[in-house]
C-alpha cells in the first residue's frame, strides 16, 4: 500500500502543479471531438496534413528529449500523438511533462505518417482533462498487444473500471451481453410483445423454488419480500386481456454463488395466450436465430472451440429416457421415493435429504445428462413436484408440459404450458405452501390473489424464462455469470 501512497502523492503534486499552471484539469467542461482513430485511419487519404481534434485515456508515453510519442485510447481504439516543445510552446511543453499513463488528455492537431508508416497526429495543443492518482493496468507488452489487462480475477470483478480500461476480451464479453438483451427486446417487439414492469417488490415472493431477500417498508410497517421470479404477475395480465406480454428486469434469489449463479440476475419472462409448449420451443429457435445474426451476423458461429448451429431445428428428447441414457436409471425405478433414493446410492450420490422423486431426477439430470448437451436442445417432460406452475402431461400424470432448452452443457431457458386450471393450481400451491411451512425456504407460498385471478379465467397459455445472463454466456464464450455482470456480487475485503 506505501507504493500506491507514495504514487498518488506525487500525482497529487502534479496536479497541484497543473493548477497552479491555469490547466486545472477539472476545470475544462468539454473537448472537441472531430473524429475517431478508426475515423482517422480509414480516411487518411483526405486527412492527411487535416486539423483533427480527438481525446482520450494516454495508454502508452515515449519521451525523446524535447520531443514524444504517446497513445490515447477511446472505445478500444487506439491513436498515437507526436508533441514537440517547438511546437506547443514552453507552458504546454511543461503540461505536458505532468502527463502521467491514465490520464485523460484532449488533443488537436495535424494528421501525418511517421517515418514507420504509422498514422498520427501532429499535436499543436493539448489539454489535460483529468488526472488519474494510481497506476492503472495499462501497458504495451511485447507481442504488441495494446492492453495486457488485471491478473487477478477477483479484482478485474471487484473494479470493473479498471477491468473495462485494461482487458478487450472482457470488454467484448460485456459488450456482447449488451447486443444480446437489445436484440432481444427488438425480436419480440417487432412481433407484437407488449413489454411491461411488474412489482420488485411483493408481499410473497412466488413463481419460482428459490428462497426470497426480505426487507422492510417503514412506512407501512410492513415485511416486504423482493421478487424471485416475474410470472405471477405477467399471468395476471395475460387474465386482464393482454395476450402478448414480456419483461426483462432483474430478480433476486438468496441462494450460493457459483459460475452459473448470481444473487440478482436479469431475467426476461414472456407470456403469450392461445399458444402451447410446442409453439414456445419455435418462438426459442427464432429468438437465438435472431440473436445469433445480430451479434455474430451468422446463424452458425464458433465459441470456445465449438461450433454451435441455431439454423436448424433443435434436438427434443425425453428427461427420463435421457437418464436411463446417461446414468443408467430406468423410468420404473424413478417411481417412487425409495427406488429412486436406491438408484441413486448406486450412483454414489448422497440421498438422505431427498424428499421427493422429482428432486431426485433433476438431480440425475444436472449430474447425468447436462453435461452432455452440448448442441442446442430441448429436454421435455418434468415431474409435476418440480414443476407446479405447469400443466400436467395428458398421458402421464406424475409429468408436465414442460421444457428446458440447453446449449454448450448450460440451461438457458424454462417454459411450459401454463396451468390455467384454477383448481389444480390451489391444490398444487397449498402444497408447496405446507412444504414451506416445515421449513423448506425454496417452496412457493400460496398467492391467494392469483389464484382468484385464475378463477376468473386465464386462456390457454405458453410462458417462458430466459436467464439473460446465461444467454449471454452462451452467444459470448464466458466461462461464469460473473464474466457477464458488469458488477456481480461480491464478499466484501476483509479490512486490516
Amino acid at each position: 500500500m506505501s507504493g500506491d501512497s507514495d504514487v498518488r502523492s506525487l500525482r497529487i503534486s502534479k496536479l497541484e502543479r497543473l493548477r497552479e499552471l491555469g490547466h486545472d484539469p477539472y476545470t475544462f467542461e468539454e473537448h472537441p471531438q472531430t473524429h475517431t482513430p478508426e475515423e482517422v485511419r480509414a480516411n487518411y487519404s483526405s486527412l492527411e496534413g487535416q486539423t483533427v481534434s480527438m481525446a482520450g485515456r494516454v495508454t502508452a508515453l515515449r519521451v525523446m528529449g524535447k520531443a514524444a510519442f504517446f497513445d490515447i485510447t477511446k472505445d478500444a481504439q487506439r491513436m498515437q500523438v507526436y508533441v514537440k516543445r517547438d511546437d506547443v510552446g514552453e507552458l504546454l511543453w511543461e503540461v505536458f511533462g505532468l502527463v502521467d499513463l491514465g490520464d485523460i488528455v484532449g488533443v488537436t492537431g495535424e494528421v501525418f505518417k511517421t517515418r514507420t508508416e504509422e498514422i498520427s497526429i501532429h499535436a499543436r495543443d493539448l489539454k489535460v482533462l483529468a488526472k488519474s492518482l494510481h497506476v492503472l493496468p495499462i501497458g504495451k507488452e511485447k507481442d504488441g498487444q495494446h492492453w495486457y489487462g488485471l491478473s487477478d480475477v477477483e479484482e478485474r470483478y471487484r473494479k470493473r473500471y479498471l477491468d473495462l480500461m485494461s482487458n478487450l476480451e472482457s470488454r467484448e464479453i460485456l459488450l456482447a451481453r449488451s447486443r444480446v438483451v437489445s436484440a432481444t427486446r427488438r425480436f419480440l417487439d417487432e412481433r407484437g410483445f407488449i413489454e411491461v414492469e411488474t412489482p420488485i417488490l411483493e408481499l410473497e415472493a412466488g413463481g419460482a423454488a428459490a428462497r426470497p431477500f426480505i426487507t422492510y417498508h417503514n412506512a407501512l410497517d410492513l415485511e416486504l419480500k423482493l421478487r424471485i421470479s416475474l410470472e405471477l404477475h405477467l399471468k395476471r395480465l395475460i387474465v386482464g386481456g393482454l395476450d402478448k406480454v414480456y419483461e426483462i428486469g432483474r430478480v433476486f434469489r438468496n441462494e450460493g454463488i457459483s459460475t452459473r449463479h448470481n444473487p440478482e440476475f436479469t431475467l426476461l419472462e414472456l407470456y403469450q395466450a392461445w399458444v402451447k409448449m410446442e409453439d414456445i420451443e419455435q418462438l426459442v429457435e427464432e429468438l437465438c436465430r435472431y440473436v445469433a445474426r445480430e451479434v455474430y451476423g451468422s446463424e452458425v458461429f464458433q465459441v470456445r472451440g465449438v461450433t454451435l448451429d441455431f439454423s436448424k431445428p433443435w434436438q427434443r428428447v425425453d428427461l427420463l429416457t435421457e437418464i436411463e441414457k446417461h446414468a443408467g436409471v430406468k423410468p420404473s425405478e424413478l417411481q417412487d421415493l425409495q427406488s429412486a433414493k436406491s438408484a441413486m446410492d448406486r450412483l454414489g450420490l448422497y440421498s438422505e435429504d431427498e424428499t421427493a422423486v422429482g428432486g431426485i431426477i433433476e438431480k440425475l439430470l444436472e449430474r447425468f445428462v447436462e453435461p452432455t448437451l452440448i448442441q442446442p436442445t430441448f429436454v421435455e417432460n418434468y415431474p409435476i413436484e418440480t414443476s407446479p406452475l405447469a400443466k400436467k402431461h395428458p398421458s402421464h400424470p406424475s409429468l408436465t408440459r414442460r421444457f428446458e432448452g440447453y446449449v454448450l452443457g448450460r440451461e438457458v431457458c424454462n417454459a411450459f404450458s401454463e396451468l390455467n386450471d384454477p383448481i389444480d393450481q390451489l391444490e398444487r400451491m397449498q402444497r408447496q405452501h405446507k412444504m414451506l411451512q416445515e421449513g423448506d425456504h425454496e417452496a412457493m407460498p400460496l398467492d391467494e390473489d392469483f389464484i382468484y385471478a385464475l378463477e376468473c379465467g386465464m386462456p390457454p397459455t405458453g410462458g417462458l424464462g430466459i436467464g439473460m445472463d446465461r444467454l449471454a454466456m452462451t452467444f459470448s464464450g464466458a466461462e461464469s455469470i460473473r464474466d457477464v455482470i458488469l458488477f456481480p456480487t461480491m464478499r466484501p475485503l476483509e479490512q486490516d
